[in-house]
C-alpha cells in the first residue's frame, strides 16, 4: 500500500510488473465496455433512446427504474474504485498539474454523467442520448489515455532502470 500512497511503486519492479498486468486487464475492461455498449444500442441517439425508453415498433420494454438502480448499484461503486486506482498512479506521473487536473477532472466527470445521462434519457427526455454518447465516448477515451500513459510510464520506468544496471529487489 505504501507504494501507492507515496508513488514508489515506480522505482519497485514487482509493484511495476503487477501493475502492468493490471493494466492489460483494465484494457480488456476497456473492450468489454465497447462490446456491451454496442450490443444493445449503437452510436445514434435513437437507438440509445429505444434502449432506455423503449421502442414499440422492435418490441423493446422500457428500462425500469429498478432494473436502471440494480445497474447503477454495480457500476458507481466499480468506476469508483478503478478510477481512484488509475488517476491516483496517473499523479506520480511526470508532466504538468494542468493535464492532470483536466484528465482526472474529464474521467470522474464523464463516469457521473455516462451514468446520469441513463436516467436523463428515460425519465426526462431522449435528447439526452446525445449527453450520453459525448460522456460514453469521453470516458472511455481518458481511460484508454490513463491506461496508455501508465503503461508507458511504467516500460520506460523499467527501461531506464535496465540501462542502468539498478536493481532495487527486496
Amino acid at each position: 500500500m505504501k507504494y501507492l500512497q507515496n508513488g514508489g511503486f515506480h522505482q519497485h519492479p514487482m509493484m511495476r510488473t503487477t501493475l502492468l498486468f493490471t493494466m492489460v486487464l483494465l484494457s480488456g475492461f476497456i473492450a468489454v465496455n465497447f462490446l456491451l455498449f454496442f450490443s444493445k444500442m449503437g452510436l445514434h441517439p435513437d437507438s440509445i433512446a429505444s434502449y432506455y425508453r423503449g421502442n414499440e415498433e422492435e418490441f423493446l420494454p422500457a428500462r425500469t427504474y429498478q432494473s436502471m438502480i440494480e445497474v447503477s448499484h454495480s457500476h458507481l461503486p466499480v468506476m469508483a474504485i478503478v478510477l481512484l486506482m488509475l488517476t491516483h498512479l496517473f499523479i506520480f506521473i511526470p508532466m504538468s498539474k494542468g493535464i492532470k487536473y483536466i484528465l482526472i477532472s474529464v474521467t470522474f466527470g464523464s463516469a457521473l454523467l455516462n451514468e446520469a445521462s441513463n436516467y436523463l434519457i428515460r425519465f426526462v427526455d431522449p435528447l439526452f442520448a446525445y449527453l450520453k454518447i459525448g460522456a460514453f465516448l469521453a470516458f472511455q477515451s481518458s481511460m484508454v489515455a490513463l491506461v496508455i500513459m501508465l503503461s508507458v510510464f511504467l516500460v520506460r520506468t523499467q527501461q531506464q532502470e535496465n540501462g542502468y544496471g539498478e536493481n532495487t529487489d527486496a
